[in-house]
């Protein structure tokens, strides 16, 4: 576990960034970066300090990192502005030049975890196909974040050019499906569910390799312990591979609703599925130790109160 570490988190307002920051704030100096945008801004801000974390208000593609200092001890980048192509340039200024004037500022920590995703896959018409971090890159398309693809790229070439420049450690994780807490897509079905609801999914079956909050915050010390001066990059995923048909179903069956998925035809290059090679994974950290279907009934009960279908 990490201790007695300095530790800066962007986008610390996200699913995943501000679970992972309350989890650090416990034995850790952490500060937490953000827009802190919005009607409920202020008050997620106001939250996060009185959980013990430091907060900065700032837009990383200004580059204006006057307010923060530059000891941490690590770096976790998980910042991401997600924007229709008609915002390419503002996307690439905040994600892709953002990340690297960020590195610059930080460049003397022990480590840098910079955040990228599945997205960055050229797409692979069989959905069961498990890509591995060999698999061609940079010609995908996501209908969720048109900019994404390109970001992406973006983002992991400035990130292995600041390893290599600054002499910083770095690891770049691409992220498979967050799951844990009721925000998370599995959680999205069961809310769906319970509302007799419909979601959009591109193929039947449509698989998936998602990860637990709580094995992300665990293999997090094991991730920032590879990181090196030539980038580490790795699939951040589970052990166990799961469809979003299988998710509706045990979601109807524990609701007791009628949930459904719709096909929507995906737009052309996106992925057929989202399985993801863990061999990389596990020689970092180890075996995941949280069940998929333990962890998507817990999250059942901590949406639904306690109830269940009889």
């Amino acid at each position: 576990m990490i201790a007695d570490a300095k530790i800066l988190i962007t986008g610390v307002t996200g699913a995943v960034a501000a679970p992972l920051a309350r989890s650090l704030a416990a034995n850790n100096e952490v500060w937490g970066v953000a827009r802190f945008g919005g009607s409920d801004g202020a008050a997620t801000r106001w939250r996060l300090n009185q959980e013990g974390i430091t907060t900065r208000a700032l837009d990383l593609g200004d580059g204006d990192f006057s307010e923060l200092p530059d000891d941490f001890t690590y770096v976790l980048h998980l910042s991401w502005m997600r924007a229709g192509l008609d915002q390419l340039q503002a996307s690439l200024r905040t994600n892709v030049e953002g990340a690297g004037l960020l590195l610059q500022h930080c460049r003397t920590a022990k480590a840098a975890l910079v955040m990228s995703g599945m997205g960055i896959y050229s797409g692979h018409d069989d959905p069961w196909h498990a890509y591995t971090e060999t698999d061609p890159i940079g010609r995908g398309s996501t209908a969720y974040a048109p900019t994404s693809p390109a970001s992406k790229l973006g983002v992991e070439s400035v990130a292995r050019f600041c390893a290599r420049a600054f002499n910083l450690p770095v690891v770049i994780p691409r992220l498979n499906t967050f799951h844990g807490t009721p925000g998370s897509f599995p959680g999205i079905h069961i809310s769906t569910s319970m509302a007799d609801g419909t979601l959009p999914v591109p193929t039947d079956p449509n698989p998936h390799t998602p990860i637990h909050f709580t094995d992300m915050a665990d293999q997090l010390e094991a991730m920032l312990d590879a990181a090196s001066t030539t980038a580490v990059i790795t699939n951040w995923c589970g052990d166990e591979t799961v469809t979003a048909q299988q998710w509706m179903q045990r979601a109807n069956e524990l609701t007791g609703r009628s949930g459904h998925l719709a096909l929507h035809a995906p737009a052309p290059g996106s992925p057929a599925g989202t399985a993801a090679d863990n061999t990389r994974r596990l020689s970092i950290t180890g075996p995941c130790k949280v069940s998929f279907w333990e962890a998507f009934d817990e999250i059942h009960t901590t949406i639904s109160g306690g109830h269940t279908a009889p």
